[in-house]
């Protein structure tokens, strides 16, 4: 049992801004009272329930590729020693298991959202989730481009193409769907992408993405996944994408959707020389269209690797860089590029994306839709969240930064006329609550009696950076990890799944085309629940719930 008491509690899915209360906790949760055990004094401190990252990448064979691909990373970045707590292992822009875990506790994170799987390498991603402790994990698997799938989309199967989506989100033991450029890593096996929306994808004359988002959205609606299609766009990085981005988000209209990494979608202009934001006209109608969430991705200055499903913009992003660039096709579902990335203050394209990620967080004017990522390890790792919360928190100390900007940059953005400073109130939303009401965990980013008792308590100070960067006490599961910025003890989180409904005759179907066009035998394919070592399984909702 454990009291925290004397500390400024910000429970946003509660409406507690700020208020000095005690937080009560027993067997793992938050209750009303409690008798007797420790007590913490959190005088002076802020109470958050614990972070819930809605999109990143810290699990599976593209981080391991990305590992590998950038030593010169893993030298830049302390070392982890080994102590009779933790593990040791490496930091920097790819962390290892372990210490994925230890970082986003570090940080006052309790769960994450690994957004990119590939059913045929589900059970090494489950493998590695398992190794990374401390937060809960759930994971969303990749199903834009999968052929088998598309087939049924070309021959107007819409029945069958639900039951075996929902098949293969339970064979991944996945929790969500996930749709990475859609068509274009289809198309990009035949050495194209998928720009237009209504143009046929290469290989298929009835096919085009905005078939394949249009069929993905109902389908994750119908089967009541708790959270909605979790979408990376079409023509991501390029200039102009801005018009794909607004158009995709029409053919989203009457369906949930979750807008993953929206910087990367926001932008204006012809070509690379003249690229600006167009995070305005983004807003303006993410604004009014209330079915949709989104992530910011945004971007920090610095060295980074990029990891992404969408192989074709991987592929022009080494061409027009000249790093290092490996690329995977992962058979008959999907696809994968890494690249390392240095983004530069005074390089053009680079100060406008920078920019766009905090615009977009500022424009939008609903926190509760708008959540705090960088598309780790895309625009920047995970551990610098701090470092946005202090430009979001201070205008101030955006100004400041503005100033390193080239001059040309700034008449191509909107960041030096927005004033709007975040709340702490706020912060807890795009941390922690906003992200768990997406994802569909009530029991999340929630400090009401019943909910799982996750909690990150903070010293209140000006240094923004300092205090979300060294939480003084973090509690997972109602059990001590972080004590004085120290770990105390290791625990294993959970991993959230569901397991919507199918017909089992469509494995009937399925079996022979396994037979045919795979590597991996039907039976082999499906992740084992016993590969979880502590999976959760949530409830999906009926259509008419």
């Amino acid at each position: 049992m454990l009291r925290i008491t004397g500390g400024k509690v910000y429970d946003p899915a509660n409406g507690v801004n700020g208020v000095i209360k005690d937080v009560c906790i027993r067997d793992g949760r938050i209750v009303a009272e409690v008798e007797a055990g420790r007590t913490i004094d959190a005088t002076g401190m802020v109470v958050f329930p614990g972070g819930v990252d809605v999109h990143t990448h810290v699990a599976g064979a593209a981080l391991n590729f990305a590992r590998a691909m950038i030593p010169e990373d893993h030298r830049r970045a302390a070392p982890f020693v080994r102590t009779p707590v933790r593990r040791g292992g490496v930091g920097g822009s790819t962390p290892t298991t372990h210490i994925t875990g230890y970082l986003y506790a570090g940080l006052g994170y309790t769960t994450v959202n690994e957004a990119a799987v590939p059913i045929l390498s589900a059970r090494h991603t489950h493998e590695e989730l398992r190794d990374t402790p401390i937060v809960d994990k759930a994971c969303c698997v990749l199903m834009a481009n999968n052929e088998i799938l598309i087939d049924l989309i070309q021959a107007g199967e819409s029945e069958r193409a639900r039951h075996f989506v929902a098949w293969n989100i339970c064979a991944a033991k996945a929790y969500g769907v996930k749709a990475v450029n859609p068509g274009g890593v289809t198309a990009w096996k035949w050495g194209k992408d998928a720009k237009s929306l209504n143009e046929p994808v290469a290989g298929f004359d009835k096919v085009t993405p905005a078939k394949i988002i249009k069929a993905l959205a109902d389908i994750v609606d119908q089967l009541g996944l708790p959270h909605p299609l979790h979408l990376h766009c079409n023509n991501l990085g390029a200039p102009g994408n801005y018009l794909t981005t607004l158009e995709t988000m029409k053919h989203l209209e009457g369906n949930r959707a979750h807008m993953a990494h929206l910087q990367y979608h926001a932008y204006g202009g012809d070509d690379w020389y003249t690229m600006r934001s167009e995070s305005a006209r983004i807003a303006d109608y993410f604004n009014a269209h209330p079915n949709l969430t989104a992530d910011a991705g945004a971007v920090l200055f610095g060295s980074t690797v990029t990891i992404t499903a969408d192989g074709p913009w991987q592929h022009l992003l080494y061409k027009l860089t000249g790093r290092k660039w490996g690329n995977i096709d992962v058979e008959n579902e999907t696809g994968c590029g890494v690249v390392p990335y240095v983004y530069k203050e005074k390089n053009l394209v680079n100060a406008v994306q920078w920019a766009v990620g905090l615009e977009l967080l500022l424009l939008i004017d609903d926190p509760w839709r708008i959540y705090l990522t960088t598309d780790h390890p895309n625009g920047a790792a995970f551990w610098r969240y701090p470092e946005i919360i202090q430009l979001l928190m201070s205008a101030d100390f955006r100004r400041e930064e503005l100033t390193k900007l080239p001059p040309k940059a700034l008449k191509r953005i909107l960041l030096p006329e927005l004033n709007r400073e975040y709340s702490l109130y706020e912060i807890a939303i795009i941390t922690s609550a906003g992200p768990a009401r997406a994802l569909g965990l009530p029991s999340k980013g929630n400090l009401g009696i019943g909910a799982d008792a996750d909690v990150a308590i903070y010293n209140e100070g000006k240094d923004i950076v300092r205090m979300f960067s060294y939480p003084r006490y973090v509690i997972k599961g109602g059990e001590v990890v972080i004590e004085e910025g120290e770990i105390r003890q290791i625990v294993e989180g959970k991993d959230l799944l569901v397991q919507p409904a199918y017909d089992a005759k469509v494995e009937e179907f399925i079996r022979p085309v396994f037979q045919q066009y795979y590597t991996m035998s039907f039976d082999n394919y499906p992740v084992e629940m016993e590969r979880l070592e502590h999976p959760e399984i949530l409830p999906c909702k009926q259509p008419s719930e």
